[in-house]
């Protein structure tokens, strides 16, 4: 239930074209290149060719053609440029090794009105039950993500363990406050 609405929370639309960075065996993936169906593209990114080779066989077995595996590296995801509407991390962000080379790449991958997702576990709760190490507090995301040049503009806080957080490259977020705007 709650895979399915922090799905229905990313507002996938057909023809999107969707980064699951850190894909591992595909769970995401999957269910996101039917979401963009045959017009979308889901670009599959990992750094462990084992993941990606498990991706494969079962985007295979389940007839989707509109898959990309990505052999990424831990300083670049080897992605076109400008061209992610929606780059989804779903506890995966916390793993960067080089998180500002990451975060470098991932801002000129995302297309003019695309956002960072960030699914991470709530580093505020303790009664989540997950090794600190694998936590993020929302505090912390800011801190991290700021200076390297992207902003939140949505958040989603229905999921029982973890933050759901948007961001778009700071120059799109001023943007779009201002367009909101009377």
């Amino acid at each position: 239930i709650y895979c399915r609405m922090m799905l229905e929370a990313l507002g996938v639309r057909p023809g999107q074209r969707i980064c699951d960075m850190g894909c591992g065996n595909g769970f995401y993936t999957l269910q996101l290149a039917r979401l963009v169906g045959p017009r979308g593209l889901v670009y599959a990114v990992d750094i462990q060719p084992e993941m990606l080779q498990m991706l494969v066989r079962n985007a295979a077995a389940a007839r989707l053609t509109n898959i990309r595996a990505v052999l990424g590296t831990p300083i670049d995801p080897r992605l076109p440029k400008g061209e992610i509407d929606l780059m989804l991390c779903v506890d995966v962000y916390h793993e960067f090794s080089h998180p500002e080379a990451m975060l470098a790449k991932i801002r000129e991958s995302l297309s003019p009105e695309g956002r960072l997702v960030l699914v991470e576990f709530r580093g505020e709760d303790p009664a989540v039950p997950i090794k600190p190490l694998h936590k993020m507090t929302k505090a912390q995301v800011r801190a991290e993500l700021e200076p390297a040049g992207f902003a939140i503009v949505r958040e989603f806080d229905r999921l029982p363990w973890q933050h759901l957080l948007f961001l778009a490259a700071r120059d799109q977020a001023a943007r779009d406050a201002s367009s909101a705007l009377p």
